[in-house]
């Protein structure tokens, strides 16, 4: 029983750091331009999709640098085409924008790649198990933590000690006086949509590793990374990557004894979590930590 417990809170820690890595890019993107996206799961479909078709070409380890730069690309592109003109309007414009674009991201990937599952292929050095008696621990699992892990130091890194950090971490609290001050809101808040949309596609190729490709990959990936941030805090990325992890363990637990109500775990914690503490746990300053 014992060893059953371990395999599901180590299974509901990877899905967190899924959960995770999602609702950073998410809260990035919701505290600098207001905009509740939607797409973010379509996102992250797409950099799983890239990466399947990089693979043949520049071999996983490419992939997996490339696809997310990519992924970015476009989100940078989006950004400026379609949304930037929604900024300083009702947020309702921007949910439903995005709500759209979720759509058409799934039903692209069924017309480009197919409607069926896909197998996503990992460099066999990273299928091994690393125990014998803890079988689940795999090499690609722990390799997964490690790129989160790397990821997450990096993002915050950036947002506390170089001036595009600053400029954002500035903007969450006043954006109108970043602008008075002579930066260029415009160009920050594309750099943001980017740096967030790279978290999703990054999540996407470590995402396939594991569960595989379908259509619906980042369907099936983004309500959990709303309640994240709820859990945690809006404003708080700590606490959103807090939150990310939590629901992930909290799932993982439910699967033991509660099986049936592994995925309605997530939302008893977030309806308790607003009952005790509407803010989130780490939410009480509304802004970046």
């Amino acid at each position: 029983m014992t060893q059953v417990v371990l395999f599901n809170v180590f299974n509901g820690l990877i899905v967190g750091a899924f959960y995770a890595l999602m609702a950073l890019g998410l809260s990035l993107i919701l505290n600098l331009s207001g905009v509740i996206n939607f797409a973010h799961g379509g996102f992250l479909a797409l950099g799983a999709y890239l990466a399947y078709t990089l693979i043949p070409y520049i071999g996983f380890w490419g992939a997996l640098i490339v696809a997310p730069l990519l992924t970015a690309a476009l989100g940078l592109v989006i950004e400026r085409l379609l949304i930037r003109p929604l900024y300083g309007g009702d947020p309702l414009y921007g949910l439903l924008l995005t709500f759209g674009l979720a759509y058409i991201f799934e039903d692209a990937t069924r017309f480009i790649w197919g409607a069926q599952s896909l197998p996503f292929q990992v460099p066999a050095s990273l299928t091994t198990s690393l125990s014998s008696q803890f079988f689940f621990v795999t090499g690609y699992r722990v390799f997964m933590i490690a790129i989160v892990v790397a990821a997450v130091g990096g993002l915050f890194a950036v947002l506390n000690y170089t001036r595009l950090g600053m400029r954002i971490r500035a903007g969450t609290r006043d954006l109108d006086t970043v602008s008075t001050l002579g930066v260029n809101v415009r160009v920050l808040r594309s750099l943001n949509f980017g740096i967030g949309i790279y978290m999703a596609g990054l999540a996407g190729v470590l995402a396939a590793g594991l569960l595989g490709l379908s259509p619906t990959l980042g369907a099936s990936l983004i309500m959990p990374s709303f309640v994240a941030i709820i859990v945690g805090g809006l404003g708080s990325l700590l606490g959103t990557l807090l939150g990310g992890l939590l629901i992930g363990v909290a799932s993982g637990l439910a699967a033991v004894y509660f099986p049936s109500a592994t995925e309605a775990v997530i939302y008893v914690m977030m309806g308790l979590v607003l009952l005790i503490r509407p803010r989130g746990l780490l939410g009480e300053e509304g802004r970046l930590h």
